[in-house]
């Protein structure tokens, strides 16, 4: 699975850098049918990212986001997924109520890390790019979102350790609800 991502990862950035643009369900099917060469069992594709959208959140998803809605501050997602794909994660995990709105790179057409969909997520909320927060779990995700302006905040859960290469975070943290209380502090 790990060969998989690695791939979907590579090639939807290849795509966001040269400035194409294809449906995550897409990239993540033809990265899925290359690292297997091409055996895979009729639907099986369809099947694992049907999967998908049944994954389990992080057990801090939930009291970050309560924090930041307490604090008065709208919550949005901004996914490199299809919307509805990341609607029915929400719903299946209880956060949709935390949630204002579920932006898709789909409605940007280019993918992150290309500066468009964080700038179009700006735009989206009526904000300049650096009153818009980007927490993340992925250092690429942080970088793209800190050049395109935003304010960022990084959670080492996933990574252990941010990419010494990428500007770092406005702020970092073990969990999600340290680095939303950092981010609140600013």
């Amino acid at each position: 699975m790990r060969h998989w991502f690695d791939h979907v990862l590579r090639d939807a950035f290849v795509l966001a850098a040269s400035g194409g643009y294809r449906p995550f369900r897409d990239v993540a099917i033809s990265a899925l049918h290359d690292v297997t060469g091409h055996r895979l069992p009729q639907g099986a594709a369809e099947e694992l990212i049907s999967a998908m959208a049944a994954l389990d959140a992080r057990a801090d998803a939930a009291p970050a986001m309560r924090r930041v809605r307490d604090a008065g501050v709208a919550v949005l997602t901004l996914t490199n997924g299809a919307a509805e794909t990341t609607r029915r994660l929400l719903d299946g995990a209880g956060l949709s109520d935390h949630v204002q709105r579920v932006i898709s790179i789909d409605e940007v057409g280019r993918g992150k890390p290309a500066p468009e969909p964080y700038r179009y997520a700006a735009e989206a909320c009526g904000v300049a790019p650096h009153r818009l927060a980007l927490v993340a779990a992925h250092g690429w995700d942080v970088h793209g979102a800190r050049s395109a302006g935003l304010t960022t905040g990084w959670s080492s859960h996933l990574e252990g350790r941010f990419p010494a290469v990428f500007d770092p975070a406005d702020v970092m943290g073990t969990d999600l609800v340290s680095v939303v209380d950092g981010l609140l502090e600013l």
